[in-house]
């Protein structure tokens, strides 16, 4: 289910609470005193661009086979490197 942060328009009061999409359009209609804050989302890491995991080359032979099975594939297999 997803987190929502909300804020108490009278009171400055902020807290965040897990709840279903439609039970959020229920409160928010119910308490027209309270708003929904936008926070900012997780970040997404690419672990293998950032360098923290390098392929193998077993990947790596994964990866030129699938290219070469697979006419017209855009699969690049020169840029790996090897741990």
């Amino acid at each position: 289910m997803p987190t929502y942060t909300f804020r108490n328009k009278n009171t400055n009061e902020e807290w965040t609470t897990i709840m279903s999409l439609s039970e959020r359009e229920q409160f928010l209609k119910e308490n027209p005193h309270i708003e929904q804050l936008i926070t900012q989302a997780p970040g997404l890491i690419d672990i293998w661009h950032t360098g923290r995991i390098k392929p193998t080359s077993a990947t790596n032979e994964v990866l030129k086979r699938i290219k070469k099975n697979n006419y017209g594939s855009k699969i690049n297999t020169g840029n790996l490197t090897e741990v």
